[in-house]
């Protein structure tokens, strides 16, 4: 059995009710459940959340929610290991089937294809491979980035590298944070992700946006405009 585990906490202090938030038409979770649905790769698409609004609306739109989440990892500090691990461990309770991989798909990622999805199993299932997750290369080399003081001067990381040819520098990739796929004992156990167990799905940097902030959502609803109208989601 494959999972998909939805990660919808209720609470947002910076962006108020972001995981129903309308985005471009319908509430942004629904893109995640879609791509999931559309993937065709799953046997259950289960939301976790505190939320009995949230999980009003997911059902609509064709996840799961088959739990509440306790309290005591809907708060702040709980971590997205300690929200997979408890979904994991409720599925090995109340479902016989045995579970081959899980894939934790956050709710705000409108930009995520069933491509990235497929890709990132197929690396899963790799020898050795524990997890797998979405990444994208910095736009400048992290070597020749710098600081600001406490007296408000600038200084380089690596001032070594103040001449380096751009082309020159190791490029360097950060995590997408649209999804981890992995096997459910690396989660349960806590196994770290960025780790040599563990290999990427590369994004490229048009289809990358966080959404924390309200100007991160007034971009990233514009930039999904643009991208409808080419044909690249």
């Amino acid at each position: 059995m494959k999972v998909c585990i939805i990660p919808a906490r209720g609470g947002s202090k910076r962006i108020p009710g972001k995981n129903l938030k309308p985005f471009i038409g319908q509430p942004i979770i629904a893109y995640a459940i879609n791509v999931a649905k559309q993937s065709g790769l799953f046997d259950r698409i289960i939301v976790s959340t505190d939320s009995e609004e949230i999980a009003a609306v997911a059902t609509e739109y064709g996840a799961e929610v088959p739990f509440i989440r306790p309290s005591d990892i809907a708060n702040d500090h709980a971590t997205t290991l300690d929200v997979i691990k408890h979904a994991i461990e409720w599925l090995n309770d109340h479902d016989q089937s045995r579970i081959e991989a899980v894939c934790c798909l956050y709710a705000t990622v409108p930009f995520t294809r069933t491509s990235d999805l497929e890709e990132g199993l197929a690396l899963l299932q790799s020898e050795g491979t524990k997890y797998t997750f979405a990444s994208t290369r910095f736009s400048f080399p992290i070597q020749r980035s710098i600081r600001m003081t406490e007296e408000g001067n600038v200084e380089m990381f690596w001032p070594e590298h103040f001449s380096t040819r751009s082309q020159d520098l190791e490029p360097a990739y950060h995590d997408a944070g649209m999804f981890y796929w992995g096997t459910p004992t690396a989660f349960v156990s806590g196994l770290p992700i960025f780790a040599p167990h563990s290999k990427s799905v590369q994004i490229p940097h048009f289809r990358v946006q966080d959404i924390d902030e309200p100007d991160d959502w007034l971009r990233a609803e514009m930039l999904y405009e643009i991208l409808s109208k080419r044909g690249e989601l």
